[in-house]
């Protein structure tokens, strides 16, 4: 009946969306208090707490802003919510230990990382079901699918490795070996490169995708956890001097270093590229930074336990 349902409902609003503007959203799965908080960032006010449990982590919203897909590892399950009714629509057994999530940009597709069986289950959103898995290295952790739909890359933590896969096969066609413990995954607009946070080496490793090859690495802060990028820059989440670090996209120079709040984690960028958003672990709160000036403007307080992992904005 939920599957009936959540496709009614995709149906339903589908029109209704069309040349709506809407203001952006932050999602931020709050893991200790086990919910999402839906922050406007317009008036940078929370405007909504949805709850979710099984200690939530990561996210991911459609790109056409219908959904958030939330993974909960204590409760081996997905969550659907519907972003604009801030609801639970479905929940979505995973088994083992979901964590990353990334979703098709045509949003038919959602995969989720499960870091105890090196694979990533392949999820039909409307069945609400697991479709399939696609083995790959140790923990993976973070994923992220190109903007063609072709490729679904897998930072894999204890393989040291990214895993890259061919959605249409949904096999894996490469291993890039990257820096130490990689986390977060980002690939940029162009579907070029590949950006991975290597925890364990305190860098971020570049990839050239078409290449199959890592063709650069930056150092960061300590213990860095996810990439957003903006303003011809990348920008790092260093969890343990909480920071964020900032590099050239062309020269992968180091240009600067943000203080934010404690343990920041999730960190994305908005859709017009000025601000990055960054989810703060210990602080409970996110840090708005001025990407152009390069400056934290504001922190907003959340739930207990911020983490963000993924696409967390709703554009």
């Amino acid at each position: 009946m939920q599957a009936i349902a959540l496709a009614a409902l995709v149906a339903s609003i589908g029109a209704a969306w069309a040349g709506q503007a809407r203001a952006e959203e932050a999602f931020v799965t709050n893991q200790l208090s086990e919910n999402l908080t839906v922050v406007d960032l317009t008036s940078l006010q929370p405007v909504a707490t949805i709850a979710i449990g099984g200690k939530p982590a990561g996210v991911a919203i459609t790109p056409d802003g219908r959904f958030a897909y939330v993974t909960s590892p204590d409760a081996k399950a997905l969550t659907v919510v519907d972003a604009a009714a801030r609801r639970v629509v479905g929940r979505i057994n995973t088994g083992g230990g979901p964590l990353g999530v990334a979703v098709a940009p045509d949003g038919a597709t959602v995969y989720v990382a499960d870091w105890y069986a090196a694979a990533v289950r392949v999820i039909d959103p409307v069945a609400q079901r697991v479709i399939a898995d696609i083995a790959v290295g140790a923990s993976p952790s973070g994923l992220a699918v190109t903007p063609d739909g072709r490729f679904l890359l897998s930072a894999d933590r204890d393989a040291d490795s990214v895993s890259v896969i061919d959605t249409a096969t949904r096999k894996r066609l490469a291993t890039i070996k990257v820096g130490e413990r990689p986390f977060g995954m980002t690939i940029d607009a162009e579907g070029r490169r590949a950006y991975t946070a290597n925890v364990g080496s305190n860098d971020v490793s570049v990839i050239d995708i078409a290449e199959n090859r890592e063709i650069g690495r930056v150092k960061t802060g300590l213990r860095p956890y996810a990439v957003a990028l903006a303003q011809g820059r990348g920008f790092v989440t260093d969890q343990y001097d909480g920071t964020v670090s900032v590099f050239d996209l062309v020269t992968l120079a180091p240009v600067k270093r943000i203080t934010v709040g404690d343990y920041p984690e999730g960190i994305a960028a908005t859709a017009d590229g000025r601000r990055i958003i960054v989810a703060n672990w210990e602080s409970n709160s996110i840090s708005v930074i001025d990407a152009v000036e390069l400056k934290a403007t504001g922190e907003i307080k959340v739930g207990d336990g911020p983490r963000a992992f993924g696409a967390f904005l709703r554009r």
